[in-house]
Formats: C-alpha cells, structure tokens, sequence
C-alpha cells in the first residue's frame, strides 16, 4: 500500500469513525433498551447500529474479511486462512455507554500477519479521534487540529491508568510492587480504549491489564500506542499481543508509554 492510499484509508477511517458514532450518540441521547448476549455481557441499539454502518462501509469500499465483537462467530478454520483482515468494536465500553459516563470509543483496526499495521479510535462524546498506521506515526485530532503523539514525555509523578470497574487482586498486586520501585503513584481511571489513548498521550505511564480482554478491545489502541513510540507486551514477555487466535481471548498484558519520569 502506498503512502497515498494509506493516507486516503485513513480519512476514510476517521469519517467512517465519526458517522458511526454519531449513530451511537442518538442512542445514548435516548431511552434506549439493554440486551445480554450468550457471554453475558450487554448489548444495546447503538452497538449493532455502528456495526451495521462500519460493516457495510468496509465491504463496499476496503472488502477485506471483517472480525467484530458483534459478529464474532466465524470458525477459526475459515479465518486462519486471512492474512490481512479488519477487526473492529463497533462500541468499546458498552458498561461505560449504559452508566452514561461518556468514556466509550468506537475502534477500527486493519491487521496483517497477525498484527495491527493500522487503527483508528473515535471518541463520540468528544469527537476526539486517534489513528495511527505503521511506519506514519500516531495523531490526535481535537477540536479540528492534528497533534503528533505523544503530547507529553515527562511525568515528575509515575503516571498508571487503568479501570476501577475491572480492578483485581491481581492488579492490585502489581500497582503495590509499582508503588515500592517508585514511590508516589498517580493512579487514573479510564473506560474502554482511552486506557490505550492516554498512554499514547502521554498522559499515563503504564496500563497495566491482568483481566481479561478481546483482540477487538485492544487491536486499534496497540497501533496507536506502538506509532507512539510505547509498547504493547504480553505480561511478564517481550512479546507483542497478536490476532486472528484461535481463541480471541488476550493474554494478560502491560502497554508502556513513550515517556521519561523527571529523576530518569
């Protein structure tokens, strides 16, 4: 792919991002209904709205084999075979949607051999937008204007996100041990993919993530984060998260941001 197409993939992917979330927002502007799905987990009007939109736009514009938390079925003998495919979470933190809290995302990512080359992440309460494509580097646009990522290196305070309502012992666990090597922790909290975007900022250290996830929730945010100049491993590994698993399930993981304390 050229630099051209990659860019013009790109627009199309904020634009894309940005129609679906506005479905999403005339849902949560209303009094909408809350399904569960087999796993429990709920599902709402907005999620198969902005799947249906993206879905269909991809298909008729980029027609590469499409993955996606609301159409996740698809047997692993026939998706073994794909070696570039786009994998998508038509709504990222749908708790987050239904305590009407604002912090859910819509993520688009394009994987190939098993890692995300490129990704996009909108905000739709905020209309942020994050995209990010191998070799180009990672972006924020707010409030119209472009900003390379990271925003920020230095922290003079060890700077970890994570998600209070997905909190473990775990997790707890390690922020402790965090807390002896740095001293003083500023722990912030975050829904859906924002964890990815707020190390990609620059905002946030570390995420550290010990429960579980998907390969949707994470895909986008790992691009981002990588082009940003962090990391995204496997816990206790060098090792990169990969997709298109057999099971879709992630390892647990760690995302390190691109960032320097000021005693380093």
């Amino acid at each position: 792919m050229t630099s051209d197409e990659t860019k013009q993939m790109i627009e199309d992917l904020v634009a894309l991002s940005r129609e679906a979330g506005k479905a999403i927002l005339e849902v949560y502007q209303s009094e909408f209904a809350v399904e569960r799905k087999d796993d429990k987990s709920p599902l709402t009007l907005a999620d198969k709205r902005s799947h249906e939109i993206i879905t269909g736009a991809l298909q008729r514009t980029y027609p590469y084999p499409v993955l996606s938390e609301e159409g996740r079925n698809i047997p692993y003998e026939e998706r073994r075979a794909w070696d570039t495919f786009w994998l998508i979470d038509p709504l990222d933190g749908t708790k987050e949607f239904i305590g009407r809290n604002g912090q859910f995302t819509v993520n688009i990512a394009l994987i190939r051999g098993n890692r995300p080359v490129l990704g996009v992440i909108l905000v739709p309460v905020t209309g942020e937008v994050y995209h990010a494509a191998k070799g180009r580097g990672a972006f924020r646009i707010h409030e119209g204007a472009e900003e390379r990522l990271p925003l920020r290196t230095r922290h003079e305070v060890f700077t970890v996100v994570g998600s209070r309502s997905h909190s473990s012992p775990e997790q707890e666990e390690y922020i402790s041990s965090l807390r002896k090597q740095y001293g003083e922790i500023d722990f912030v909290s975050a829904g859906s993919s924002l964890k990815f975007c707020l190390v990609g900022e620059g905002q946030a250290d570390l995420y550290p993530r010990l429960g579980p996830t998907m390969e949707w929730d994470t895909a986008a945010g790992q691009i981002i984060v990588e082009e940003a100049g962090g990391k995204v491993l496997q816990f206790g590994k060098e090792t990169p998260l990969e997709y298109n698993k057999k099971d879709l399930l992630n390892p647990r993981f760690i995302v390190h941001g691109n960032t320097r304390r000021e005693w380093s």
